[in-house]
């Protein structure tokens, strides 16, 4: 399918500066850009690359003055990285949709399987289960007994959804991704350890998106509970009792110990690392590979290992580089202050005799 520069422009409430009936039919990266595709250009660092990209269209933020003459047909429009996602999703959304139940699909009789859904081959569903409207179950995927999943879910191959546990509307679930495995409870018992039951289960909240082999745990007891509109990429580990708020999104090999309360609109880096039993207040944005030990009371930005306010671990830091430096000088500082008091014992000693 083709579209005009116009026509994105009127979609996404935009102006066109440029040719409006140029026309597009796919996507491609600002420095890559190829004739017949729409770029984006959201981040000023990649801005030179606008006036060589060959790709015909370009979608800027309303704020954008060129610097020199750009060739491509410029759209400009509120927010240029947001826009880019609405047509993707527009895209996506006119994509041919899987539909039907496999052959081989295993049903239980007394699960019941919404409208318009699709179930692909050797798929499980268990007992009791609950499927809404129009989800799609790929390949593969199980689904354990007694579990909600709601409307327009997508649970790729090889997800693993454990009993009881309650998927709401217009989740996705990544391939290898699990929901509701046992916690890690294990009570000392001399010198091994006997195992907990873990007797809860894990509540996903609606718009919920689990990354690739990503592991929630189910609770000790009540629940594990995912808020509306989180967003965890791959290999997230959610432990057991864990309460996420809302829209609150973790980049990759995050792991989140037991009970801990993370508030809304929280944001974590990479391998970002939070102990047990603490409460993390609401718009707190932890950088990549922070360990974090306490209580996040307020919004905040933390860095390091244990976290602490990124101004103060970027003035930690500054000190940090210049510690050879600094040790090799306090060395020099107290060979001098031992040679100091030597010599002035040796006077206050002359001056005794004499």
């Amino acid at each position: 399918m083709e579209f005009s520069a116009q026509q994105i422009a009127s979609v996404l409430g935009g102006t066109v500066e440029g040719n409006p009936e140029v026309k597009v039919n796919n996507f491609s990266k600002i420095e890559e850009g190829k004739p017949g595709t729409l770029t984006f250009l959201a981040n000023p660092k990649y801005e030179h690359f606008i006036y060589n990209t060959k790709a015909s269209i370009v979608l800027v933020n309303n704020d954008f003055t060129p610097s020199e003459p750009v060739k491509a047909t410029l759209v400009k429009v509120a927010n240029a990285y947001a826009s880019l996602a609405i047509l993707l999703n527009l895209v996506e959304q006119s994509k041919t949709k899987k539909a039907g139940i496999d052959a081989t699909a295993f049903i239980a009789g007394s699960a019941t399987v919404g409208d318009g859904c699709y179930v692909g081959s050797f798929a499980y569903i268990g007992e009791n289960v609950k499927i809404g409207k129009n989800s799609r179950i790929y390949p593969h995927a199980y689904i354990g007994d007694h579990v909600t999943v709601g409307d327009n879910c997508t649970i790729y191959p090889h997800a693993t959804i454990y009993n009881d546990c309650v998927i709401g509307n217009n989740c996705i679930l990544h391939a290898g991704s699990v929901i509701g495995s046992d916690g890690f409870g294990f009570a000392p018992e001399g010198e091994n350890y006997k195992k907990i039951p873990q007797l809860g289960n894990v509540i996903l909240e609606d718009d919920v998106e689990i990354g690739a082999n990503t592991t929630i745990d189910r609770a000790v007891m009540d629940s594990t509970i995912i808020r509306r509109g989180v967003k965890l990429d791959n290999l997230v580990q959610i432990a057991h009792n864990v309460e996420v708020g809302e829209n609150t999104v973790m980049a990759a090999q995050v792991g989140i110990a037991g009970s801990v309360k993370i508030g809304s609109h929280c944001m974590f880096g990479g391998q970002v690392g939070l102990s047990g039993h603490i409460h993390v207040a609401d718009h707190v944005v932890f950088g990549a590979q922070c360990g974090v030990i306490s209580d996040v009371k307020e919004p905040t930005t933390l860095l390091g290992a244990p976290a602490i306010n990124a101004k103060a671990f970027m003035r930690s830091s500054a000190i940090f580089n210049r510690l050879p430096d600094m040790y090799r000088q306090m060395g020099q500082m107290q060979r001098e202050i031992e040679q100091l008091k030597l010599t002035i014992d040796n006077a206050q000693l002359t001056m005794n005799k004499s």
